[in-house]
């Protein structure tokens, strides 16, 4: 069986900013009401109307990873698209993705698992490449949800929570059995459903969508914040533990533990129930609020510019979110 490792990463981030301040503007909110309880001070929004949409920022993201890895987009086997916003509520952002690198025939598939997207992704296609089906593949997460949320005083508790980009990492097969993803674990626990959600539109109602669903504000995110938070809190460092119980190595010994950036509060509390030491914990949440899908690619890429992952860096990348899913991925760069 071979081994899988990450050769090439990128990210794009949207142009425009908007700030704590910006949102003032919009809503009955405050930059220190946000900071407090979020550690976020500004996102990113993406200009849909001039063509940034979804597919086209995880294509920008992908060209980067791919001159990292210094391969073509011809060499990509397979494509892995992590994201709740793609532009169409048919076909995929996959496909959107392929058309753009000019790779048709190359398979497109669309991971719908919000916040812990991309780790479903990468644990998929960790799996691919270990059973031979694929050498090189693709893995995205990328989000527009700027256009999905209440900007108003009504949708404030979660739309000060959001912003958009895009990530990438090439996977490939290697023969090193030290080296790359060590081991991934994934969970979901569908009893929680409804607290962490987008009721409409869907296929649950007839038609999909109406007038009343609009007014009713239920076409927006709704969430239980202490219910969120409770389980997050739980859920980050207990599957954390368990992929390194797995790999047989000790949580003391990771380099850079990349957590989904959902809230610095509950990423603080992660670090402190795991034992670790602040610099071990990867933070960039006060720049792009929640990216959800996107949010790891794009942390990972930063590290790796900052020089915070080395040559035989120990990397545990872990995410909970919406369904409510979570999971974990331990890598041995």
């Amino acid at each position: 069986m071979y081994n899988s490792k990450i050769i090439g990463v990128g990210r794009y981030i949207p142009k425009r900013v908007v700030t704590n301040f910006d949102l003032e503007k919009m809503m009955d909110t405050s930059d220190a009401w946000i900071r407090e309880r979020t550690g976020i001070v500004e996102r990113h929004f993406a200009d849909v109307d001039s063509g940034e949409t979804n597919s086209y920022m995880g294509a920008e993201a992908s060209k980067i990873a791919l001159k990292m890895a210094g391969l073509q987009a011809s060499d990509i086997d397979f494509i892995i698209y992590a994201t709740l916003s793609p532009e169409y509520f048919f076909p995929g952002a996959g496909c959107g993705l392929q058309q753009k690198l000019g790779i048709p025939g190359v398979g497109a598939l669309d991971v719908r698992d919000q916040c812990t997207g991309f780790i479903y992704a990468l644990t998929t296609a960790d799996q691919f490449i270990k059973t031979g089906m694929y050498k090189n593949i693709l893995v995205v997460g990328g989000e527009v949800q700027s256009t999905g949320i209440n900007l108003t005083t009504a949708g404030r508790d979660v739309a000060v929570l959001f912003g958009d980009g895009a990530g990438a990492v090439v996977l490939t097969r290697t023969e090193e059995k030290d080296k790359g993803i060590l081991r991934g674990n994934l969970h979901a626990d569908g009893n929680f459903m409804k607290e962490l959600s987008v009721e409409n539109p869907g296929s649950g109602t007839h038609p999909f969508v109406d007038v009343e669903m609009v007014e009713n504000g239920s076409i927006f995110p709704h969430m239980v914040g202490r219910m969120v938070f409770k389980h997050a809190v739980t859920r980050f460092p207990e599957v954390i533990r368990e992929t390194f119980a797995d790999a047989g190595l000790p949580v003391s010994d990771v380099d850079l533990v990349i957590p989904h950036q959902a809230n610095e509060r509950i990423t603080e509390a992660v670090q402190m129930r795991l034992e670790l030491p602040r610099e071990k914990v990867f933070r960039n949440i006060h720049k792009y609020g929640n990216t959800t899908a996107a949010s790891i690619p794009i942390a990972l890429s930063e590290a790796l510019e900052e020089g915070l992952i080395k040559d035989n860096s120990l990397v545990c990348l872990a995410a909970f979110g919406s369904g409510f899913t979570w999971g974990a991925s331990l890598i041995r760069w």
